[in-house]
């Protein structure tokens, strides 16, 4: 597993700012740092084999580990975008991709790679790296939902952070970021990864990885949605509203329900 602090990457001396709790035999922990610098970008450009974004937090990452069982799982910058397309049949072949592989010649030059074509979107389908017991706590396909009705309710929030994976502003055309946020009450918690890419007058993209924890039964699920829409169509959607129409298309928050689903899967896990 290629983890925040496995990957062979120093880690930094500077001030971690997250924070660890540990909670029903679960230990939850975040990991919030800089942006990488030159030599730890350059070593993970050439293990990804493609050019990194803009914005890399390589030593940011979520985990949350189940001693008992030996399972865990981690959302981490390095394996986010070891799951991008290094092939190019993803590639959103449009006027941008010029402007972008121009703008990226120096880094390219700088990390001294022959970097293939690959998705310069970063798009990733991510769900997170999961560690377990040899023939373990596997998912499964799953029909059970995240009960939305207990995480609406008042509980105490016992701890909460959002944290930033990666960022490219995709040659000043739009924007490509990942992060992910993690909320622990008493009984429970959610995580929401989200994926979210605008690409000026093309498209709208949104993917989700949610992760339920139950801490009384160790009930594991996690929902999987992708989400995308025509630029265009977005607009015309918000034309018709009084909102400030260049703020909403920045907050994913906002877009979500306004894009399609094209992919939903659902797992769960029971650890004991």
């Amino acid at each position: 597993m290629a983890s925040a602090y496995g990957n062979g990457f120093a880690v930094p001396a500077t001030k971690d700012a997250g924070s660890s709790i540990a909670q029903a035999g679960f230990t939850i922990t975040t990991h919030k740092l800089p942006i990488l610098k030159a030599g730890p970008i350059e070593q993970m450009a050439e293990k990804l084999g493609i050019s990194p974004p803009e914005m890399i937090f390589g030593d940011n990452a979520i985990r949350i580990e189940h001693a008992k069982s030996g399972w865990s799982i981690e959302f981490n910058a390095f394996d986010a975008l070891d799951r991008v397309d290094k092939t190019g049949n993803s590639m959103l072949k449009v006027s941008y991709s010029k402007e972008w592989q121009k703008n990226r010649e120096h880094v390219q030059e700088e990390i001294k790679e022959v970097v293939k074509p690959f998705d310069w979107s970063y798009s990733t389908d991510y769900k997170g790296t999961v560690t377990s017991a040899e023939g373990g706590n596997e998912f499964e396909p799953s029909e059970n939902q995240i009960p939305l009705a207990l995480l609406q309710r008042r509980d105490p929030i016992l701890l909460f952070d959002d944290v930033m994976l990666y960022e490219d502003e995709l040659a000043d055309n739009g924007i490509t970021l990942l992060s992910c946020k993690i909320r622990v009450m008493p009984a429970r918690l959610l995580l929401l990864s989200r994926f979210f890419m605008r690409l000026d007058d093309v498209l709208f993209r949104i993917r989700d990885t949610r992760i339920y924890v139950e801490f009384a039964t160790g009930e594991i699920i996690r929902e999987y949605t992708a989400r995308e829409e025509k630029y265009e169509t977005v607009r015309q959607k918000l034309a018709i509203t009084r909102e400030d129409v260049p703020a909403i298309m920045r907050d994913p928050n906002r877009l979500v329900d306004l894009l399609s689903i094209v992919e939903q899967t659902r797992e769960s896990s029971t650890l004991k």
